[in-house]
């Protein structure tokens, strides 16, 4: 079976933008501009990734995903590690990524509740380029003046901590419960794994790959499928041309090829380097 490409799904955001690439169409109807762009994929559910574009105006709010066990505790599939991929940033941009300090659970409720939380975020500054792996339980948040790729576990569910005064529902005692009250370390540094690969996150929940200058068939199976984002024009698989700002899914025997000057991010569920 070819690479069989997903269709787009926008999302409004109050913290989205009005001035994304035509590429993802028109802004939608309404009063919120447009800040995720969802590629869900066929299989639903039973799909292990989902892939998102992100467009902000404005800081997301603070907040946690549940891993494996807590996700299926509460009936879910699985839980939420997630990959930033970050394609285009103002000078200033910012991602809050863990804790400054480690702190007891009844301290970090309390900094939610009296916002304080902002203080104690980690907030580092994002550039074009920049690749953040979050495993679920991570406080984070996304500042505003980012364009990027997000690659996560199939799950929509979030448990706001903290949302700067906005009139939106939050989730403490969930969000608290699953949370890792400490700082972020990054559990993987990025390595060339083959001609024109690198490995850009493995060990968590799904590898992440770049490809660039590289070609090769790829074995795969509904049951191990590959996800594809291209980010430049040029690449293709089974001769198919993958047109940036679009996303793929493969689940047979593919395959690719990515010319130096495109580039490609391909992505599967797992913990370790499983292609070639």
């Amino acid at each position: 079976m070819p690479a069989v490409r997903l269709e787009r799904r926008p999302v409004p955001k109050v913290w989205g933008r009005w001035d994304v690439p035509p590429q993802f169409g028109a802004p939608p109807p309404g009063d919120e501009p447009l800040g995720e762009v969802w590629f869900p994929d066929e299989a639903g559910e039973e799909a292990d990734l989902l892939v998102k574009y992100l467009f902000t105006s404005e800081r997301l709010s603070i907040q946690v995903h549940p891993g494996d066990e807590a996700a299926r505790a509460a009936g879910h599939r699985r839980g939420k590690d997630e990959a930033w991929v970050i394609l285009e940033a103002e000078p200033d941009a910012r991602i809050g990524l863990g804790l400054r300090r480690e702190v007891s659970r009844e301290a970090l409720r309390d900094a939610a509740l009296d916002g304080s939380i902002e203080q104690l975020l980690d907030w580092r500054p994002a550039r074009a380029g920049d690749v953040f792996y979050s495993p679920a339980g991570t406080v984070h948040a996304l500042g505003a003046g980012l364009t990027l790729v997000e690659i996560q576990q199939n799950l929509d569910l979030t448990y706001r901590l903290y949302d700067y005064g906005r009139p939106r529902e939050l989730h403490l005692e969930a969000g608290i419960g699953v949370a890792d009250p400490s700082p972020w370390h990054p559990s993987f540094a990025g390595k060339p794994i083959g001609e024109g690969r690198e490995a850009l996150a493995a060990g968590g929940a799904f590898v992440l790959e770049r490809w660039q200058g590289a070609q090769a068939n790829v074995g795969t199976d509904c049951h191990a499928p590959l996800w594809l984002i291209p980010l430049k024009e040029g690449a293709s698989a089974d001769g198919v041309a993958l047109e940036a700002g679009s996303v793929w899914v493969a689940r047979g025997p593919t395959r690719l090829e990515v010319p130096d000057a495109s580039d490609l991010l391909v992505a599967y569920a797992g913990a370790e380097v499983r292609l070639g």
